[in-house]
């Protein structure tokens, strides 16, 4: 006979165990982390963001975006990253972040001259 205290669950294997992984836990209301899905095309060198999607980790991600963004085998290479992860300047704040490129004419080829047996380039 077991007592009211005994509890059957922690001897009996087949009972559900509590889940204590936070990367499998849902940030908020059943919600998993949104992340941000990066694909490495055949023909290319750079990965491009193709979307995002909403996984319990990393690896989830990689599989989900490889079952939606890749299905007629376009990728060669998938990066995934958390959205929270990422810190992006704001379009306000577009002249003073790029207003000291202005003062390096020489990152600005426009000035060269070039010869004419060169051609186009």
């Amino acid at each position: 006979m077991t007592s009211p205290k005994d509890d059957s669950s922690s001897t009996n294997p087949q009972a559900p165990q509590p889940v204590n992984q936070l990367a499998n836990q849902p940030t908020s209301q059943n919600e998993w982390p949104l992340w941000e899905v990066f694909i490495r095309g055949q023909h290319g060198m750079s990965h491009r963001h193709f979307g995002s999607l909403h996984a319990a980790n990393a690896e989830m991600a990689i599989k989900n975006a490889r079952d939606v963004y890749t299905r007629r085998n376009e990728g060669v290479s998938i990066w995934v990253v958390q959205a929270n992860d990422i810190t992006a300047s704001s379009p306000s704040d577009k002249g003073p972040l790029y207003e000291p490129a202005e003062d390096k004419v020489y990152r600005h080829p426009s000035f060269y001259k070039i010869p004419d047996d060169i051609g186009a380039m």
